[in-house]
């Protein structure tokens, strides 16, 4: 589905990525484990075209990205939940869960509104609440929406269950653990595995923006 080969990404003049490599398969859900500052949101910042490669490959499907800007790989079905969410505050939660669609004419705005609200139905009585009266829970729920609806291929989502209390941190998990067998492939970056390490088929550890070996996992 989604393979990086040998990523160099500098940010800044200073090299986040230094050859790191990753692939993730058709329905997989695979955890980039990493302590902060290790690079795993340049990851996902890179295959979304945020960053450019100096080196290495970007291939999704078999297509290589690296010439494809950042509102063509939406339009593949990427969907991308950052780390401090980026809503924009002035808007409302529909208004922000359609930016992306906006964007997309492929995409019917009703029929992915209708799949976002029936796996996050808790979003329904917020729809017309500006972004800036949310909590930040409900801020994490609008940015898991905003990339579930355009992301029918593949979700990145980067440290969903940070900074979050324990209940909303059991209801993402119960989200996504809802999408396996959909066909979905999803990657999940965090520093803690604790809350997911149950939805995931693989673990890739990245440490100072290289591979690591991962741990041996443990039922």
């Amino acid at each position: 589905m989604i393979e990086v080969v040998g990523a160099r990404v500098a940010i800044q003049n200073v090299e986040v990525l230094r050859d790191f490599s990753i692939r993730i398969e058709g329905g997989a859900m695979v955890g980039l484990i990493g302590r902060n500052g290790a690079g795993k949101t340049t990851v996902m910042r890179t295959i979304m075209g945020h960053l450019p490669l100096l080196a290495g490959q970007l291939r999704f499907e078999g297509r290589d990205l690296t010439a494809l800007p950042a509102h063509a790989r939406a339009g593949m079905g990427i969907g991308y939940m950052p780390e401090d969410r980026g809503l924009v505050p002035e808007l409302t939660v529909e208004e922000n869960i359609c930016l992306p669609l906006w964007t997309q004419p492929s995409l019917d705005v009703k029929t992915r509104l209708d799949f976002v609200y029936g796996v996050l139905p808790e979003l329904l009585p917020m729809r017309e609440r500006r972004a800036l009266l949310l909590s930040g829970g409900q801020q994490k729920l609008a940015a898991l929406a905003r990339a579930l609806v355009v992301g029918t291929r593949l979700l990145l989502l980067d440290e969903p269950f940070e900074g979050v209390a324990p209940a909303l941190s059991q209801r993402l998990s119960e989200v996504v653990a809802g999408l396996r067998g959909s066909g979905l492939s999803v990657l999940i970056s965090q520093s803690d595995i604790n809350h997911s390490r149950s939805l995931l088929d693989a673990e890739v550890v990245i440490e100072r923006g290289a591979n690591q070996a991962a741990p041996d996992r443990k039922a």
